[in-house]
């Protein structure tokens, strides 16, 4: 009974892993790309590339396993198509729904082993990633002295070498600006100099041979004294040179950083903020409301009870006029700023909704997939590679643009953050559908589904009628 799906499954396996293998390489491509110049030019340890790059994997993988498992099933399917073996498996009694099943069954493990991925290893490796790329991006080019050009990447020195050796690190004819003291400069000149960190590299040691010292003043030219000395050394601050990498505590996450249930514990704090201005905001119209309706009442006290003369009420009304004045706009400002509060935590919410539903929505993709791959494989019958890519490229664009496209939307307000993220597995389910039957029932055309809806649709009118 399990010959079929086992023999099925079969087919999947190899193509499954060169699919997502592929996608990971061109997203592994376009990153290494994106950040040459910073890798390289930094002098940076190979150790500390290699876990720049696996920290990024993480969020590579989550969009090549729906790929992977696109490719597999078109190309298992239409090869299967290929040789013949779908006829001789229908001719002996099995639907495409049980044909399909085995690779249901599969697509529906990938999304619960990759939702979990998502949500538990995703978020720790892209915080990881950012904190490194932050201290990669804060950390100074290897320090270097070129012969002829001042070096300015220690802070508060200039060093200029008329001549350099490479090969022992010596420096001839040295000229440096001191700068660290604000009140003081010292030009330090030297017949020849010696570069190296301490043993902890917590600084670079400047060994001098027969030079001297000039130091001036800032705020007094005439106090000027020369120093000779035939060694003198320089202990210069290493900050900036080192990779020094920061703690999980030293920033905020972002949401792409968090936990569903994070997440939904900021969605619910917002929320009750929000609700809180909501309230807020009604009990200040309200009092407004109240103001106008009984102006008089309320400022009675500045009225005073003088005798009624045209003069005493034209004072009256210019004092009730003036306090609705003052009042009004405190009641405006007030308004607006609960307003803006409102649209705040209304923004907040929908940012962290797109990004729990897309943390659903792109391991369900794997069971779309599944199902819209069984059928078009199936109708190539070809089975072949090429075909095989430029369908599966041609979904996967699509699904991607819906999927970036619904996000935009989501974050602007424009579309609710459900149909943002689930747009694209609901469009690729509709043509999934459609295609399993067509295949299934070679009869079926979409002209025969809408007279069938039709047909329905009137039946349940005359029951209604009658």
């Amino acid at each position: 009974m399990l010959l079929i799906p086992r023999y099925i499954l079969r087919f999947h396996i190899g193509p499954f892993i060169f699919g997502a293998s592929v996608v990971t390489f061109l997203f592994l491509l376009q990153f290494i790309m994106k950040y040459i110049d910073l890798l390289v030019s930094r002098g940076l340890d190979g150790f500390v590339i290699v876990q720049l790059i696996v920290l990024n994997l993480s969020w590579m993988v989550v969009f090549a396993v729906p790929m992977g498992a696109l490719f597999s099933t078109l190309m298992s399917f239409g090869a299967l198509s290929a040789t013949h073996e779908i006829d001789v498996i229908k001719s002996g009694g099995a639907s495409l729904y049980r044909m399909m099943f085995p690779s249901l069954i599969v697509g529906c493990i990938l999304t619960i082993a990759l939702f979990w991925f998502n949500d538990n290893i995703l978020p720790e490796s892209n915080h990881r990633a950012k904190l490194l790329l932050g201290d990669i991006q804060r950390k100074k080019p290897t320090f270097a002295i070129e012969a002829g050009q001042f070096s300015n990447q220690i802070e508060g020195y200039s060093i200029l070498a008329r001549k350099t050796d490479t090969l022992t690190g010596l420096l001839l004819d040295v000229t440096i600006y001191d700068r660290t003291k604000p009140y003081q400069m010292n030009i330090v000149t030297a017949d020849s100099g010696q570069l190296r960190f301490t043993a902890d590299y917590n600084q670079i040691m400047l060994k001098l041979s027969h030079g001297e010292i000039h130091q001036v003043k800032q705020n007094n030219y005439n106090d000027f004294r020369k120093i000779t000395f035939d060694f003198h050394e320089i202990a210069m601050s290493t900050s900036g040179f080192l990779l020094e990498q920061s703690t999980g505590d030293m920033f905020s996450r972002g949401d792409r950083e968090m936990r569903i249930a994070d997440m939904q514990s900021i969605i619910d704090k917002n929320a009750t903020e929000r609700d809180s201005s909501l309230v807020r905001l009604a009990r200040f119209q309200q009092a407004h409301f109240d103001l106008l309706v009984n102006a008089e009442l309320y400022f009675s006290p500045f009225i005073g009870k003088d005798s009624i003369t045209l003069a005493n009420v034209t004072q009256k009304k210019s004092i009730v006029t003036e306090k609705i004045f003052e009042i009004t706009t405190t009641f405006a400002q007030t308004m607006e700023s609960e307003q803006r509060t409102i649209e705040d935590r209304e923004n907040r919410i929908k940012q962290y909704l797109v990004e729990i539903h897309k943390k659903y929505s792109l391991p369900f993709a794997c069971i779309v997939f599944v199902m819209v791959g069984c059928p078009l494989g199936i109708s190539t019958r070809k089975g072949n590679f090429g075909i095989s890519a430029a369908i599966s490229l041609g979904f996967y664009v699509f699904f991607w643009a819906c999927l970036i496209g619904g996000e935009k939307l989501a974050d602007r307000g424009l579309m609710s953050p459900q149909l943002g993220m689930w747009m694209a597995n609901i469009i690729v389910a509709i043509v999934g559908i459609f295609l399993i039957l067509k295949i299934n029932n070679e009869s079926f055309t979409l002209k025969n589904l809408i007279k069938k809806l039709q047909n329905i649709v009137w039946q349940k009118k005359n029951e209604q009628s009658k």
